[in-house]
């Protein structure tokens, strides 16, 4: 199997799936008499919290400019593991449909993705309102459907499971030169890899067989009858209009077989 090319950007939707979660997030701030003086849409972005911890280091003074970029979330992936409490058969297969044919693919692997949200903010108030818009939705888990395999549909449900919160108060020399309040949330997506797709139209079950027996020990029980169900034609796919024969055969005490019944379906 190893050799053979295949990427279904599962790391990769799950990635863009996490951060979709935070991209709508809104502060407001009041005048002294309750009426709101502005509703700021809260930025996102990928990259570590260092990143923008150093954008802010780099401006000359805490001005206008700097106010511009807080606060603001960053999001980062920070680690990937094998969850062997989601383990299933590594030999076991499903089949899935593209459209058109029929494929098959193996049951798929359980990896945790560990994810660090940051919010950084030069107010704790603004602080505060993102992570109360956050908290309520994780008890501790928020589950979110990703489309992992476009090409056979394959959708499955994502838990994002929060695992702890922290907070630090950034100086840099005196209490004057504040740079940023980070609040850090910590988040494991339990997703699936997938491994290749392969085609199945060989490995069609194209006929069924059922034998009834005179008793449930099969070793001394004689048969009586035989029943067969096939498609027709019997080289429809799985996505073509197609009927059936069935065929009831029923055996003498020589265990031979007599004709039975055909019906078309």
């Amino acid at each position: 199997m190893l050799g053979t090319y295949y990427y279904h950007e599962v790391i990769r939707k799950t990635i863009i799936a996490f951060g979709t979660i935070f991209n709508d997030i809104h502060i407001k701030h009041d005048d002294g008499s309750g009426n709101t003086e502005s509703n700021l849409k809260v930025a996102i972005a990928y990259g570590p919290v260092q990143k923008f911890l150093a954008r802010i280091e780099q401006q000359p003074k805490l001005n206008k400019t700097v106010a511009l970029t807080l606060p603001r979330l960053s999001f980062e992936m920070t680690g990937i593991t094998y969850d062997p409490s989601r383990k299933q058969s590594i030999t076991q297969t499903f089949k899935a449909s593209d459209g058109t044919n029929l494929k098959k693919i193996y049951m798929p692997v359980p990896y945790n993705l560990e994810f660090e949200l940051n919010v950084l903010s030069k107010l704790n108030d603004d602080a505060l309102q993102i992570i109360e818009q956050i908290l309520p939705y994780f008890q501790p888990s928020f589950n979110i459907t990703i489309d992992l395999i476009s090409s056979i549909n394959e959708k499955k449900d994502v838990p994002i499971v929060l695992e702890s919160i922290s907070f630090t108060d950034d100086y840099e020399g005196n209490f004057e030169t504040r740079r940023a309040l980070i609040y850090t949330l910590r988040f494991t997506a339990k997703t699936y890899l997938f491994g290749p797709i392969s085609d199945t139209t060989d490995g069609l079950i194209r006929k069924v067989q059922v034998d009834q027996y005179t008793g449930t020990n099969v070793s001394t029980a004689k048969r009586e009858m035989r029943y067969s169900v096939e498609p027709d034609p019997i080289s429809a796919g799985p996505d073509d209009d197609f009927g059936f024969n069935e065929t009831v055969s029923f055996f003498t005490d020589s265990r031979k077989y007599q004709p039975g019944t055909q019906t078309d379906g």
